[in-house]
């Protein structure tokens, strides 16, 4: 289950029984016991951010739910003459349901009728190749149809399904990178080893040795173990995500997976097809060149009976129909659907014969037709060849096998339509300093002249992908060299996206059909089109619900805003991590007080921490780092640390040699403290802004009012009694 579809009572348990949260109450609980409750004033913070985060999952929540149901999964139910699609929690043992192309198959079935049903089961069994399925064979859940369509019986349903099995290994499979998260988690962790240990040192030299009595070595112990805990760290980072979502949700961007929005801030390289994201996904026959056998006046005829052959439709099989609707149909004896591990579709009639129809460079080795096909391709059309043959070939092994080579009959030239918003939208890409790659089924020089009308940079260096090397070295090496990527397979796409990545390149892919899904899911985020298949839309991190590129533009910055934010405030709670647990070892070795009690931590906290990361976190800025997450935040949080540490530390010897009061020497390391907490904020603030100043100016004025006006609350001298 992903993070935005926990229930109500999920929400509340995953904001209430924390680690950080149980050790907050046991706290509290030795603040009972020692009789100073002041210093439970942090327990109203802990209250108040579980509260926040409660009731803002709640609300992003609620959004979710309601845009989740354009995503659901369906099925196509077959009802007497009818089908009706319906939601996959309806399927009963025994329906009938018909699939075709591009659709995941719901539920374990039995094939009834096929019609050129071929599956992919690499979901399942790590096989890429395409099964073809026939009468009786068995269907997995999870697996999806890359050709042809078909009749099926469904025979398991709900937990038996093994469909839930897939969705809980395709969760494991599929996280996106998240740098910032991963950190976090790291430092989590030891500051978690370290806590138990260091709070009972603390306790036993606070109460033996310094000779405090138990109520005071009680506070002196949860106060440096309190700066230690970075609790404000996390519910920032997860708030940030919950809201993220809710933000880009209502930008049509449904997020599945919460780290998905840190790795769309942070990708270097985006991968994408040239259907539906550069042009509209429209397409028309713009010219048909006889080439030989059967002539002028059979090829209609020929071209209806291919274009209404199969049930399944997609953008080319539209402008098909359109263009040959009024041929004649033929009577035909088989047929082989189109898949892009063939490259090709075909039928036999008959009369005439067997026909394929695909990509000229596949079906042909004529060096003049290929020459004429690159010079249509030049000028950005799709160029498609329709040969005779003797038989159906079912593979490109099969048709290099035959007797005799395809004879050309046609050349079929359809045009591609640009979206008017394509050229701005990759200029918006190009300023965000992300590179643009283009992974297209087509051949490449057409794919690349397409780019090169839309603005995509560096599209004039474009390869077909079969061009490619085998070597690993030599294949990274050529892929960073293009652009544009033609002829590419579904594997194809898996090893380019990945050769990228070994290059420590953040890559995004954006897909929307069965030949995205294998990259969409190795991306460190996939985003996926709501129009899609359903299988990229299940592999992917986030679906675009308008099915709209150009709105990437959007969610990018978003995303980068969330980030940005994320990281110049965490700085502010590293600061006090790291501070603290230095503290808690110094003043264990030297055997003294420990120099805060919380409610001064508290006050420390409030100003120069909690209030400042709030107003900080909802301003606009994009400026991410690319990598280097906690390298960029310690840049900030260690000399601040170290700097209060120093002075701390120096406050204590100097306090023996000027033989100060303990209340003085108190004062002086909160206002140390308060003030070197606020210069942290400040450099955070850099550049400084009105906004910033005033955000700056506000806190230092909150920190000092407190102290001025209540002195005895928070254990120190009133100011100007200090000298």
């Amino acid at each position: 289950m992903n993070q935005a579809s926990k229930t109500t009572g999920q929400i509340i348990r995953s904001h209430t029984i924390t680690y950080f949260n149980i050790l907050n109450f046991i706290l509290a609980g030795l603040i009972i016991l020692s009789g100073q409750y002041k210093n439970m004033l942090f327990m109203g913070i802990v209250i108040s951010n579980s509260l926040i985060g409660i009731i803002q999952e709640l609300k992003v929540k609620k959004l979710i739910d309601a845009l989740s149901v354009i995503t659901a999964t369906k099925a196509k139910r077959v009802e007497g003459d009818q089908i009706r699609e319906i939601p996959i929690e309806d399927l009963r043992t025994g329906d009938r349901i018909r699939i075709s192309a591009g659709d995941q198959i719901v539920s374990d079935c039995t094939v009834c009728v096929p019609e050129g049903l071929e599956v992919n089961e690499s979901l399942l069994t790590g096989e890429s190749l395409p099964v073809a399925k026939k009468a009786g064979d068995f269907l997995y859940s999870g697996s999806f149809v890359v050709a042809g369509s078909g009749l099926c019986e469904v025979i398991h349903t709900g937990s038996e399904n093994y469909a839930t099995q897939l969705v809980k290994k395709a969760q494991t499979k599929k996280r996106a990178t998240s740098e910032m998260q991963d950190a976090i988690r790291t430092i989590i962790q030891y500051v978690s080893y370290a806590l138990i240990p260091i709070g009972l040192l603390l306790f036993c030299i606070q109460r033996f040795r310094v000779g405090q009595n138990i109520s005071n070595s009680l506070v002196n112990t949860v106060a440096g173990v309190l700066g230690m805990i970075p609790e404000g760290l996390v519910l920032l980072t997860s708030v940030s995500f919950i809201l993220g979502v809710g933000r880009l949700a209502r930008k049509k961007a449904l997020v599945q997976e919460m780290e998905a929005i840190e790795a769309l801030a942070r990708i270097n390289i985006l991968c994408l097809d040239k259907t539906g994201t550069i042009t509209t996904g429209d397409l028309s026959v713009e010219e048909v060149v006889p080439l030989g056998h059967p002539g002028q006046d059979s090829l209609p005829d020929i071209m209806h009976s291919l274009a209404f052959a199969f049930e399944e439709g997609n953008a080319t099989s539209h402008a098909l129909q359109a263009y040959f609707k009024d041929g004649a149909p033929c009577r035909i004896t088989d047929k082989l659907p189109f898949s892009s591990q063939r490259g090709y579709m075909g039928i036999t009639l008959a009369e005439q014969g067997s026909f394929l129809l695909g990509a000229p460079d596949i079906l042909s080795q004529d060096k003049h037709i290929l020459q004429r096909a690159a010079g249509y391709a030049a000028k950005g059309m799709r160029v498609l060849l329709l040969a005779s043959c003797s038989t159906l070939p079912h593979t490109r092994e099969e048709l290099k096998r035959m007797p005799a080579a395809p004879d050309p009959a046609g050349l079929i030239i359809l045009s591609d339509c640009i979206k008017e918003d394509s050229m701005d939208t990759f200029s918006f890409f190009a300023r965000q300093g992300v590179a643009i790659r283009i992974l297209s089924g087509d051949n490449a020089a057409t794919v690349s002249s397409v780019g090169v009308r839309a603005g995509v940079a560096d599209a004039e260096a474009c390869i077909n992908a079969s061009d490619l090397p085998e070597d690993p070295d030599q294949f990274r090496e050529e892929v960073s060299r293009h652009a544009v990527f033609g002829r590419v397979s579904p594997e194809m796409k898996q090893r380019i996206l990945k050769a990228y990545q070994a290059e420590g390149n953040i890559v995004g892919m954006v897909g929307d059909g069965v030949n995205d899904v294998l990259a969409l899911k190795d991306a460190d985020c996939g985003i996926a089109m709501a129009k899609g298949a359903d299988a990229a839309r299940q592999s992917a991190h986030i679906v675009l619900l308008d099915s709209d590129f150009s709105s990437m533009k959007d969610i990018v910055k978003e995303g980068r805003t969330i980030i940005a934010n994320i990281e110049r405030v965490s700085a502010l709670y590293l600061t006090k991590t790291i501070y603290s647990i230095l503290l808690c070892l110094i003043f264990i070795i030297l055997g003294r007080t420990y120099p805060f009690i919380p409610i001064q931590l508290s006050l420390i906290g409030a100003t120069a921490i909690g209030i400042p990361s709030f107003l900080l976190t909802l301003e606009q800025q994009e400026g991410v780092t690319t990598t280097g997450f906690l390298r960029h935040v310690l840049k900030i949080s260690l000399p601040g640390a170290l700097s209060l540490t120093v002075v701390l530390t120096a406050i204590q010897f100097l306090a023996d040699t000027l033989h100060g009061s303990a209340a003085q020497v108190s004062t002086l390391n909160v206002l140390a403290g308060g003030i070197i907490s606020l210069l942290v904020v400040i450099r955070v603030c850099r550049p400084m802004t009105r906004r910033r100043l005033f955000i700056c100016a506000g806190i230092t004025i909150l920190f000092a009012g407190a102290l001025l006006l209540f002195p005895s609350l928070f254990g120190v001298l009133p100011l100007w009694a200090l000298f």
